[in-house]
């Protein structure tokens, strides 16, 4: 297995191919995270459900395959994403069942366990929800996102209505098993938004409701908060929940802390080639916890544990920005996290590069542009290979006046997360093939802009289970 760009922190599985985050949990105190995971490529193929269990949300353990396809089954191609929720003190999984990938027939299925999530028996009685709704032309059916309300259980289905955009499905059920279909919870725009809805999270927060859903065929997520009443959903509010086009199919659940978390897949941005030569793909986000803001927009933000992570620390304040690239010696590498704060001044740009090779060749750009209050990572100088994907990304972001520019960035091999202001996240993959493509700069185009940083090295969590 080729061990470049893999990353050190952030959790992904010990080999071949992993995606979606399927069951996010707090079971008697311990959090589990289930993920799609092909256990015998790295190929998007064969999906199982893969399972880790940690103490503090950032060292993770793997334990053994949870669900695994039954050959000429209703599940006999994926058990594909679902969740796991607590059926009066027994842990059960709600998925969705690949039949068959072409032509594509999807059911809902359930599972359960009797020793603390470890094992897991399938129903007699699945499929549970064997097909869509009679009469309705769906444009996919899968993803159930289940929740229990005044003694009912309900499911928010993904799924969409050939001729009218995405949408998602409302079912109940007294116990889990037998299922009635209720109406679309709501319908979208196919232009805005999309002809299917993936994974779709329903849950309340903050006295509103929200549903992120991923959507195709643009591969990216977005959210909505508002009301839910009498079975129908409607939005107030919408917005993007990652402008770096990498975050996808994430899941959230509410821990013992009242915590909204969420994690995500952030998606690999290089050939299949390149993936199977390096026998792994896939990589699961750091923990996210969500609020709302007064106008209903959903912001995330790193969860506390994360700090956990931070070793070596480095600290460079007041620094004078100008137009040639300025290096920091004192700090470099591809396992950090850095704290930026950044006031332009008259600068119309400021810019943060980061693994960044003596000469420039290669390095990836966070590019701050006041003038046009846009924020954005720009990797189209991030790596030499031709495999990968090279491109720039925006975020609109209206600095305050007087207020410096805010930034947390996380980089972890090829992963790289960020955060700014109020909320605005972008995540994206680099795989820069120079050895030495570890330094850290800051440039602005024009005058008075000044940088403080704060950077620290992050530990490595593979030495904990591997």
């Amino acid at each position: 297995m080729d061990l470049r760009h893999r990353p050190r922190y952030h959790f992904t599985s010990l080999a071949n191919f992993m995606n979606d985050p399927t069951g996010l949990i707090q079971w008697k105190g311990r959090y589990h995270l289930f993920y799609q995971h092909n256990p015998h490529g790295a190929v998007s193929i064969n999906k199982h459900k893969g399972h880790a269990v940690s103490d503090d949300l950032v060292h993770w353990v793997h334990l053994p395959i949870a669900l695994a396809p039954t050959p000429g089954s209703y599940d006999s191609a994926h058990t594909a994403t679902g969740c796991v929720v607590d059926n009066d003190g027994t842990p059960t999984f709600v998925y969705t069942g690949f039949a068959s990938l072409d032509p594509l027939i999807e059911s809902q299925c359930i599972a359960t366990s009797t020793d603390d999530l470890l094992t897991w028996r399938k129903h007699p009685a699945n499929p549970v929800i064997p097909g869509p709704p009679p009469g309705l032309e769906v444009t996919g059916f899968r993803d159930p996102c289940v929740w229990r309300e005044d003694g009912t259980w309900y499911m928010a289905l993904g799924s969409g209505i050939r001729g009218l955009g995405g949408a998602v499905l409302l079912y109940r059920s007294p116990d889990l098993v037998t299922w009635e279909y209720l109406q679309p919870v709501i319908v979208g725009d196919p232009v805005e938004t999309g002809t299917v809805w993936e994974c779709p999270n329903f849950f309340p927060l903050d006295g509103r409701h929200v549903l992120i859903v991923s959507h195709l065929p643009a591969r990216e997520c977005f959210y909505f908060t508002g009301t839910y009443a009498d079975y129908r959903f409607i939005p107030e509010a919408k917005g993007v929940l990652d402008w770096g086009h990498c975050f996808y199919a994430p899941q959230t659940f509410r821990d013992d802390l009242g915590r909204r978390i969420m994690f995500g897949w952030l998606q690999e941005a290089r050939s299949r080639e390149a993936q199977e030569a390096a026998g792994w793909s896939g990589i699961m986000s750091l923990p996210q916890v969500l609020y709302l803001d007064e106008r209903g927009a959903l912001l995330t933000a790193p969860a506390l544990e994360v700090e956990a992570l931070r070793r070596r620390h480095r600290r460079l304040a007041d620094l004078a920005v100008a137009a040639e690239p300025r290096t920091l010696p004192e700090v470099r590498g591809e396992f950090l996290e850095i704290a930026a704060a950044i006031d332009p001044g008259g600068a119309e740009r400021v810019a943060l590069h980061v693994r960044r090779s003596p000469d420039g060749e290669e390095e990836t750009l966070v590019v701050y542009d006041r003038v046009r209050a846009r924020l954005g990572i720009d990797r189209r100088r991030s790596s030499l290979s031709g495999a990968v994907v090279r491109d720039a990304r925006e975020a609109p972001l209206a600095l305050p006046e007087g207020e410096p520019l805010e930034l947390r960035l996380f980089l972890d091999g090829s992963a790289l997360e960020l955060f700014a202001g109020r909320g605005t996240y972008l995540a994206s993959r680099i795989y820069p093939e120079r050895e030495d493509s570890l330094g850290i700069a800051l440039s602005a185009e024009g005058a008075g802009a000044r940088a403080t940083l704060d950077v620290w090295e992050m530990e490595s969590i593979w030495k904990r289970y591997v």
